[in-house]
């Protein structure tokens, strides 16, 4: 590999307020950066990849099914009229950024004002205007009734959940995750990690669910997260970028990058508010070192 020259690189970092990075190819962690010392951080919305493994590992062991209608999973939160559209939702649906909402809803500008504390009748009770899979709008309702599906079926919360599943055999000690007001882990934000804990996650995708030669996840259903779903440019909880590349992407520039192509993980941690600077700074990066 050529030698890296990475002052222009960690220059507009530094100006984007990038506070560390880790780039790993072919097992070799190549590049270990930090403007401060680690500690955990809210990973914002990539909270919700975390989620689309949760439900994988459900899926894996038959507490749920995609093509489960949410009008059987949620039978006893349902409104008072359920609309066709609801009716013809499924799980599958819940991961895919097209539920059939028109607008986005428990965005975190609004999940501290809501006077209703259940938060799953609240979000079946929004209206279902589209047909699932027509129209994709970015919504924390999908990924939050993921989560409280798999909570619901496995008896437990996610972290309890993902415990033994993924973070105790990433090295990863128990986390905090933000709950609703009655309790349930949020899935789709608010998970707090170090930037080395992302980016282990970012590895386990990487080995599509294997973990130091232990298969924990089915492979299928890393490639499932991985694969643009209904044409658009997302797959389940994870959004597709270039290089052929997912990655599990946060506000103000929490992300794990994973590039199957490179055989590499880039993740970052910041308090960026420039997004598109930040991915010409990646990508700049993987186009003249990956």
């Amino acid at each position: 590999m050529q030698e890296m020259n990475l002052a222009p690189y960690i220059a507009e970092a530094e100006r984007l307020r990038v506070l560390g990075a880790n780039v790993t190819r072919d097992g070799e962690l190549i590049l270990r950066w930090r403007s401060e010392g680690e500690c955990r951080r809210n990973i914002y919305s990539a909270s919700k990849s975390f989620t689309a493994i949760a439900v994988g590992f459900a899926v894996q062991e038959g507490l749920v099914r995609l093509d489960e209608k949410l009008t059987d999973a949620f039978a006893g939160d349902l409104p008072q009229t359920v609309s066709e559209n609801l009716k013809k939702a499924t799980v599958r649906d819940l991961l895919t950024m097209r539920l059939g909402q028109a607008h986005g809803f428990l965005m975190g500008d609004a999940r501290p004002f809501y006077e209703e504390d259940d938060w799953v009748k609240l979000s079946l009770a929004q209206p279902f205007e589209h047909a699932p899979g027509e129209h994709f709008v970015y919504n924390n309702v999908g990924p939050y009734l993921a989560g409280i599906l798999v909570q619901r079926r496995a008896g437990c919360d996610l972290v309890q959940y993902l415990t033994p599943r993924l973070f105790a055999p990433l090295g990863i000690k128990r986390p905090t995750w933000e709950c609703d007001p009655l309790g349930n882990a949020f899935g789709a934000g608010g998970l707090f990690l170090a930037l080395t804990e992302l980016h282990k996650f970012g590895l386990f995708c990487l080995n599509r669910g294997a973990w130091n030669g232990v298969q924990l996840l089915d492979p299928a259903w890393i490639d499932a997260c991985a694969a643009p779903q209904d044409g658009a440019n997302y797959g389940y909880l994870f959004w597709r970028g270039d290089f052929g590349s997912f990655r599990a992407d946060g506000k103000y520039g929490q992300l794990s990058v994973i590039l199957p192509e490179k055989n590499a993980v880039v993740t970052v941690v910041c308090e960026c508010r420039d997004g598109l600077g930040l991915t010409k700074l990646i990508n700049g990066f993987i186009g003249e070192y990956l």
